[in-house]
């Protein structure tokens, strides 16, 4: 059996009590997980200071000495402050306990040589230690101490007496068991990248010696890591392209040219050109289509959508648009009917409230073939609907739907139809490779002709008088505005101006303008009738919280003020912005901070007013908050299963390993060579372990 399968009670000093609670918190089950639960940061323990050396700013240091004395000071019923004088010759000073002072009393024996270990701080004009690590001198090798591991514990372990300390001794003690570990990598992969074997990494980056033996064990472990993740995708996306063949849509025909000379509202920017281009490519190739259509929030991504929608219709196929939202559904829908309206197509809307009579026209229309675009929700791949002929898919924001759910689209149709994946959230390339990693992907890079980009700048919300006599001057000019506040009402946590006492001195300050509110604890209906007063220009201020991010179009308004735009971030400030800019005036987008901010806070508000760039500002907001947030809540299927990489800060091993895994998928497409055989191996064995593949690619 596998050594690193046993399971965790097993290793001396854990039992089954141990077991549970490493379980519950780390989940850690077996010697493997042990193993892979990595430190988080380390301490250099190779230098030995003398009490004479200390001062009260330095940080984690050790001594070697002996207690000379304890000192018991009564605080309150049950509770005692512990004091032991120590010496090493050089000075005296103080260990300090206020918790588990009997414990040191009874354990810590007077005149013993201890190796003491902690941060120093000055007391009463003495050196103190609070809450010390200590070990008898002839414990410990001094010498080769190297760089202190500490582990990530919770409240729970620590109650139980597991404390970083407590994990370090138990993997010291599995370490001593384990014998030598197999290789996961071949040596013609590891060697001219001058990585470590797999068996020094995981031993050196619990112990190392040195900043660049930890450094060495790091890498190694963030490249196999990445390296497996990028293999998988490949080797998935490989199989897709060799297993399924794609619908060939060879022409296009009257439906496209009809709309393209005759009905296109506004001429195309090359960047659209461009991808439809990609896209009819594509389609025509005789392999399924899997394409990601990246572009910021107004570059027409939704028309491009259309128009590739139209060659499928013109191949005598129909098209399917799922949106994750049945506003967005509602919105995709009025667009395009907007777009069609002097068309003869029939375009149908399939969403959760479309019920009874509608909806059996509905599934009806789409097996008999009458209805050519189906425009809907996850109700889409519901087992009750059925197409005549599915030939084309879009899905828009796609990680909000698993792998899972576009499968289910795929077994609506005799093959598999093509599928054009949409974002408006800018992804970075190295994100991009490993969410979308299966798809091929197109950028509409530029924005619609006589679009102005928009100007933001930063204003402390001291300053609002001069801020309000700016907005009165745009509205006078016929102009509308949005004020959005990040909270509704106010909570006793938060000091945040909310939106019922902000709509309140908005209506004061601004008492010749009509205002409108909007915020997600309203009924719909009322949501509605409030957007549309403002769409139709009856109101000419919308004081709003965050529903207006998405969906929302008035080309009229011309000013985005976002008050305690600290709180909000870049991703999302970046998606409010957008709802400017939509029209030929210039627009302006105001962020209102409080005058002290933390550094990073500045960082976000320095790049928001430098760049309009969606791709920029995702690479900042990836930097500065992690993949796993990337639109300020944990979207599914973005949460990755990393145990050491960050795919945010280690951008040029995602590429190594990416390059690395392109070349063996195509020297292997099959993956049945012996040269590679141990990764195929191991492949299989990680993708039986609890990490979520479907979720990563």
């Amino acid at each position: 059996m596998d050594i690193l399968k046993q399971d965790i009670q097993y290793l001396p000093g854990v039992g089954p009590s141990r077991k549970k609670i490493l379980g519950e918190e780390l989940s850690i089950f077996t010697y493997g997980d042990l193993l892979n639960n990595f430190p988080y940061k380390y301490v250099d323990r190779s230098k030995v200071y003398t009490v004479h050396e200390l001062r009260g700013d330095m940080p984690f240091v050790q001594i070697v000495g002996k207690i000379l004395s304890f000192e018991t000071f009564e605080m309150g019923p049950r509770k005692e402050r512990v004091i032991a004088h120590f010496s090493d010759g050089t000075g005296i000073m103080d260990l300090v306990w206020f918790q588990g002072g009997k414990y040191a009393k009874q354990t810590y024996k007077i005149g013993v040589e201890y190796v003491v270990f902690g941060k120093p701080t000055v007391f009463n004009n003495r050196i103190n230690v609070t809450h010390p690590d200590m070990d008898r001198a002839d414990t410990l090798e001094l010498s080769s101490m190297g760089m202190q591991p500490y582990y990530s514990t919770t409240e729970k372990m620590k109650k139980r007496g597991l404390t970083s300390r407590t994990l370090e001794k138990l993997i010291r003690s599995l370490l001593e068991k384990l014998p030598p570990l197999p290789e996961t990598i071949p040596d013609f992969i590891t060697g001219p990248r001058h990585l470590i074997s797999r068996d020094e990494a995981l031993r050196l980056i619990h112990y190392p010696k040195t900043a660049k033996e930890m450094e060495q064990a790091r890498l190694r472990l963030k490249f196999e890591e990445l390296f497996f993740i990028q293999l998988n995708i490949l080797r998935y996306a490989s199989d897709q392209r060799r297993k399924y063949r794609g619908y060939i849509f060879s022409q296009v025909g009257e439906v496209f040219n009809t709309f393209y000379h005759d009905h296109l509202p506004f001429p195309l920017t090359e960047a659209q050109k461009r991808v439809i281009r990609e896209i009819r490519k594509d389609m025509g190739s005789g392999r399924q289509m899997n394409r990601l259509l990246q572009g910021d929030v107004g570059s027409g991504k939704t028309l491009v959508a259309l128009m590739s929608m139209l060659i499928a219709i013109d191949n005598g196929y129909q098209a399917c648009i799922m949106a994750p939202t049945e506003i967005l559904a509602e919105q995709h829908l009025q667009t395009m009917m907007g777009f069609l309206k002097d068309m003869d197509l029939r375009v149908a809307l399939l969403t959760g409230i479309v019920k009874g009579k509608r909806r059996k026209e509905v599934l009806e229309g789409l097996l008999d073939g009458s209805i050519q675009i189906l425009v809907g929700t996850h109700a889409v791949i519901e087992d009750t609907v059925q197409f005549a002929r599915l030939g084309f898919v879009v899905v828009d924001e796609q990680h909000r739907f698993g792998v899972a759910q576009r499968a289910k689209l795929w077994s609506k149709s005799m093959n598999p139809p093509h599928v054009l994946v949409m974002t408006a959230t800018p992804i970075p390339r190295t994100l991009a490779m490993t969410l979308y990693g299966d798809l091929d992907v197109s950028v509409i890079d530029e924005l619609p002709p006589g679009r102005k980009p928009v100007r933001t700048s930063h204003v402390f919300d001291t300053r609002m008088t001069t801020l309000y006599d700016g907005i009165r001057q745009q509205i006078h000019e016929g102009r509308q505005v949005y004020f959005v506040f990040p909270l509704i009402e106010e909570s006793e946590k938060s000091d945040l101006k909310n939106l019922e006492d902000g709509f309140e001195v908005l209506r004061q300050a601004f008492p010749e303008f009509r205002l409108s509110k909007v915020h997600g604890r309203m009924k719909p209906q009322d949501k509605e009738e409030e957007m549309q007063k403002f769409v139709k220009g009856e109101t000419q201020i919308l004081v709003a919280t965050t529903v207006i991010e998405v969906g929302v179009n008035v080309p009229n308004a011309s000013v985005m003020v976002i008050l305690d735009a600290q709180r909000f971030g870049l991703a999302q400030l970046h998606q409010l912005r957008g709802r400017v800019g939509r029209g030929a005036d210039q627009s302006f987008c105001i962020l209102v901070t409080p005058y002290k901010l933390s550094d990073e806070t500045r960082k976000r508000i320095d790049i928001m007013c430098d760049t309009n760039d969606g791709f920029r500002i995702a690479e900042a907001d990836l930097k500065l908050r992690g993949p796993g947030d990337l639109e300020g809540t944990q979207q599914s299927g973005m949460a990755f299963d990393l145990k050491i990489a960050d795919i945010a800060r280690d951008g040029q091993i995602v590429q190594m390993a990416r390059d690395e895994a392109q070349e063996i998928i195509d020297d292997d497409p099959e993956c049945t060579s012996p040269r590679y055989t141990i990764l195929w191996n191991r492949l299989n064995e990680l993708k039986k372990t609890n990490i979520n593949w479907a979720a990563i690619s």
